[in-house]
Formats: structure tokens, C-alpha cells, sequence
């Protein structure tokens, strides 16, 4: 048994107390730990309070969840954040394993930490500020541990028409200028990138037929002639037949249509540009 001989202030931090206590055997006062003004409180400590070894051990434990609980405050003022981002930021501070239950508990009850309303901010956000589609956000919010029951029901936030026109704009934005690509290239590119940035194929599908990527036949045989040229560049040395074969091959893998490969390829055996 011991009894605390005399409570200070720390000098660097008013809000924390150092805790002497006498152990009854002829050293007098002696330093043994500090705590929180809140643990100070909570346990009522005062000079002449005899604590045993289970006290101590459950002020000292109290007030290490304490001192996680305001690590967790700090770092959730910045932003809102989910649960599991907060465990692992008390990990990465390395807070005993056994203190998070406990700071986890305080946090949602007191709503610092709710990962419903942290994913409806969240899918909310990304559609304000990023062209990111729904698979993409979803796989976000899954790697920050947020339950699939929760993303599903967050993402009906980010409707089917809203996909659609932040598909359309990202389309029109993706489009390069004097576009050399065949029409057929061009729309597996936009494709691909819709795809990447988390679109499904029917809304991918809906924003290329609403977004007007075909060419004409004027802007079309213009690709077409720059990728013929590239091409008759690197084969104008074969012969005949096999001039044709690889010229063939080599345009219609940029996706042009082969009636428009035969009459370029005859464009250029009349020596037309």
C-alpha cells in the first residue's frame, strides 16, 4: 500500500500532475507517475489517498487511454476519418494494443467516429471534387475498412444521370485536339480510360452514344492518311503483295475500316497524298 504524499503541476503542460507517493519504507516521497486532469478528477486523487498496486495499475491504464483518446482527437480534426484509419494511426503511434478497444469506445460515443456518415461524406466528396466513377470509390472505401453494407447504401448517393454526365464532360476533356487516332481507336481509348476511372459498361456506353465521339468521313480519312503515311514509310521498300499485306495489317490494328485501307493504299500507288 502506498499513499500519495504530494500532487504538481508540470511545468510544460498545466493540464498534467505528477503523482508522489510514499511507500512506507523510510525514503519519504518519491515520484511515481503523472496523469490527465480528467484521470486526476475521475479518480479523485488527493495528497493523504492510499493507492494498492491494482490502483495504480488501473490509473495508469486510464490514463493511457487518455492520452490515445486526444492523439485520436488531433488527428480527426484535420478531417473526417474511418475507424480503421484511426486504429491504424493509434498503431503507427504506437499505442498498446490493449488501450484502443477502449479509446475506439469513447470515440463513438461521443460521434467522433462514425463510419456511416464518414462514407456518405466521403462518396459525397469524391463526387464533387474528382472524376472518379462508383467501382473506384468503392474500392477506396473498402481499403479503409468501411462494411460493404455501408458502401453499397453510401453509394446510392452518386446517381446512374450524375455518372452519366461526369462521364460525358470526362469524355469530351479526354478527346485530344486534331485527334489522329482511328474512330475506332479513339472510342476504345475513351473506353479504357471511362473503365479505369470506375464507370460500369452501361453508363460508359450511354455517355459515348450522349457524347458524339464519331467522326466524319472527312476527319476520318485525315487519320487516316497520317497513319498511312507513317506506315507506308516504314514499308515502302516491300514489294507489290506483301506492301499491301503489312500496310493492311498495320492500319487496320489502328482500327480503320478496310474500305478506307484499300482506297488509301490505291491513293498511294497513284502517288496521291
Amino acid at each position: 500500500m502506498a499513499i500519495i504524499a504530494k500532487i504538481t503541476t508540470q511545468k510544460k503542460n498545466t493540464e498534467r500532475f505528477n503523482i508522489y507517493l510514499d511507500y512506507g519504507n523510510g525514503k519519504g516521497e518519491e515520484y511515481a507517475f503523472s496523469v490527465d486532469q480528467d484521470i486526476l478528477i475521475s479518480f479523485q486523487l488527493k495528497k493523504g489517498m492510499e493507492l494498492d498496486d491494482l490502483d495504480i495499475t488501473e490509473i495508469q491504464f486510464e490514463d493511457e487511454v487518455k492520452k490515445a483518446f486526444n492523439l485520436a482527437l488531433n488527428f480527426l480534426s484535420y478531417r473526417m476519418r474511418s475507424r480503421k484509419e484511426v486504429i491504424d494511426y493509434l498503431k503507427k503511434k504506437e499505442v498498446d494494443d490493449p488501450i484502443i478497444p477502449d479509446v475506439m469506445h469513447k470515440l463513438a460515443e461521443y460521434k467522433y467516429v462514425n463510419d456511416t456518415e464518414f462514407a456518405k461524406a466521403y462518396v459525397q466528396t469524391q463526387i464533387n471534387t474528382t472524376s472518379k466513377g462508383p467501382e473506384v470509390i468503392k474500392q477506396e472505401l473498402f481499403e479503409k475498412g468501411i462494411d460493404p453494407d455501408i458502401v453499397t447504401k453510401s453509394l446510392e448517393l452518386f446517381s446512374k444521370d450524375e455518372q452519366i454526365e461526369k462521364s460525358i464532360k470526362l469524355i469530351i476533356k479526354t478527346i485530344p485536339k486534331n485527334n489522329k487516332a482511328s474512330e475506332r481507336q479513339t472510342k476504345q481509348k475513351l473506353e479504357q480510360t471511362l473503365q479505369r476511372k470506375g464507370y460500369p459498361w452501361d453508363v460508359i456506353q450511354i455517355a459515348m452514344e450522349e457524347a458524339e465521339t464519331e467522326k466524319d468521313t472527312d476527319e476520318e480519312w485525315e487519320a487516316l492518311k497520317h497513319q498511312g503515311l507513317k506506315a507506308h514509310r516504314k514499308y515502302e521498300k516491300l514489294d507489290g503483295w506483301e506492301y499491301e499485306q503489312k500496310m493492311k495489317a498495320a492500319l487496320f490494328r489502328k482500327g480503320f475500316d478496310l474500305d478506307m485501307i484499300d482506297k488509301f493504299i490505291e491513293h498511294m500507288k497513284d502517288g496521291e497524298n
